[in-house]
């Protein structure tokens, strides 16, 4: 679909003067980045809080605003391609797009880019329902297209979407377009976000998500389309205004913050990219962060590749590498654009089976087991809150984190979590185990380890979607609370165990 007007206006990038952010233990070092400047030089521009949205309004059930809503056409792009926004608004409504990049940025978390529009606005018809998949895909206008600059680096960036009142007494709404910009250069570390896990769980526009099917929550054969907005996040936490951005600004815009805080050479991918390994073999270690559930097997295997070829791994996230969901291609044949629910990763136990047997009769193992390259997996009961337990207080992981065997980071395990480590894996080593709580007394327990890789690598797993709360909270990030238990938001012990993870992969040290 071509674009039925265009307007781009310009914005000036001239860097603001800034001091760079002083890292763990008073030290000030950047890596610098073989892309156009460095990301030091990127998050010493002008920084704005601008990128937050002020005004939403959900109201069309539960989770729609009508009012200003709209999707992209990549859940990944590089410099150079072209992206395409489908935008409706509902009055018509003229409208602009204001497109920011999220990073540290003076402790501010954007950096404004550009501006498009003012554009007309039209409503844009909600698609029907499949009954064989219960799909919904938009066949949206586009309302215009972004060529994507060559001097933007890689990063998370969202398009803010507000609508232009026809009189003073009108207000104005807002809601968000979301995507990654990625790049093919070595980087230290490479940051995946989880956004086939943000599909799956979008209800847009009633409730299509993989979990509404009348057959129960797992039921197979079930799918979700990125042609379609974001709705209103749906658990954990109501936070109407992240609408339009996933699950980015819930659970895992800590880690970008805080690792461009500390000058780290970061490049970020999404779930699309990790269909080959080229995409994250580039980097010296892979990070998968917070809730990152829903993987096509292709996926896995990219990245069984990349930790055979040297690559280090860092899990820092829960219930992850759980579902197989393959890709497949839009109705118009575009590539990657549905994903669907096929079965489950690894073979399920006989209690999970009889603890959740009305879920099993349906989920059926059609994957690999992911404690190959995770080390450890999802267990039942698969979420609860719980406290980050140290039992291994000697190892090297836990330099400078002053953490004795026994000592806990409060509530930093939840709301999901890994255990039960793969009892065959050579080099094993548990970091931290303990409780977690389900609905508040139900009893589970998580397992955070490492292990070895072939080529004096590593993998760690720190088996709790929480993990990135205890790195940063940037502004207008809250802290969530589930199943009776929060975690208390930043803190020491988890940023310097975080930098002697990364500082060792990125040395190249091994386990």
């Amino acid at each position: 679909m071509k674009p039925t007007r265009r307007k781009f206006l310009s914005q000036s990038t001239a860097a603001a003067a800034a001091t760079p952010a002083v890292g763990l233990g008073g030290s000030t070092a950047f890596s610098q980045a073989s892309a156009a400047g460095s990301l030091a030089e990127e998050n010493a521009k002008k920084g704005t809080t601008d990128w937050q949205l002020t005004r939403v309004r959900i109201n069309e059930g539960k989770f729609r605003t009508s009012l200003i809503e709209g999707y992209v056409s990549h859940q990944s792009i590089r410099a150079g391609e072209k992206l395409d926004f489908f935008i409706s608004t509902k009055p018509e409504r003229k409208f602009t797009i204001d497109v920011y990049r999220l990073g540290f940025y003076e402790g501010k978390g954007g950096r404004h880019m550009t501006q498009l529009g003012p554009f007309e606005g039209k409503a844009q018809a909600v698609p029907e329902m499949k009954p064989e998949n219960r799909l919904r895909e938009c066949e949206w206008e586009a309302t215009t297209s972004l060529e994507i600059p060559a001097d933007w680096p890689s990063g998370v960036y969202l398009g803010k979407l507000t609508t232009i009142p026809e009189s003073p007494s009108e207000p104005y709404w807002q809601s968000y377009t979301i995507w990654v910009v990625r790049d093919d250069r070595p980087a230290d570390v490479i940051v995946g976000v989880s956004d086939n896990t943000w599909q799956a769980y979008n209800q847009w526009p009633v409730a299509e998500s993989l979990y509404t099917d009348p057959r129960g929550a797992h039921a197979p054969g079930v799918a979700v389309s990125f042609d379609r907005p974001y709705g209103k996040y749906t658990q954990i936490t109501q936070q109407p205004l992240s609408i339009g951005s996933g699950e980015f600004l819930l659970w895992e815009f800590q880690i970008a913050f805080w690792l461009e805080q500390q000058g780290y050479d970061v490049s970020y991918v999404s779930n699309v990219d990790l269909l080959e390994a080229k995409s994250i073999s580039r980097g010296k270690v892979f990070v998968s962060v917070a809730h990152d559930e829903y993987w096509d097997v292709k996926q896995f295997h990219a990245v069984d590749e990349a930790i055979r070829g040297g690559l280090n791994v860092l899990w820092l996230c829960g219930n992850s590498v759980f579902i197989d969901s393959p890709f497949a291609p839009s109705s118009s044949g575009e590539p990657n654009r549905i994903i669907s629910r096929r079965g489950c990763f690894g073979e399920l136990r006989g209690d999970e089976i009889e603890s959740y047997a009305r879920i099993f009769d349906t989920l059926k193992s059609t994957a690999p087991d992911e404690r190959k390259i995770m080390g450890v997996r999802s267990v039942v009961p698969f979420n609860g809150g719980g406290d980050w337990t140290c039992r291994n207080g000697d190892h090297w992981v836990f330099e400078g984190a002053g953490m004795e065997n026994g000592e806990s980071i409060p509530g930093l395990v939840g709301w999901e979590h890994h255990g039960e480590p793969d009892p065959d894996r050579e080099g094993m080593e548990t970091l931290a185990e303990g409780k977690v709580w389900a609905g508040g007394k139900r009893e589970g327990k998580y397992t955070s380890v490492i292990f070895p890789g072939p080529k004096d690598n590593f993998v760690f797993n720190a088996s709790t979607v929480f993990w990135n709360c205890g790195l940063s909270q940037p502004p207008g990030i809250e802290v969530p609370y589930s199943h009776f238990s929060r975690p208390h938001g930043p803190d020491e012990r988890v940023q310097r165990i975080t930098k002697n993870l990364l500082d060792r992969a990125i040395a190249g040290k091994g386990a």
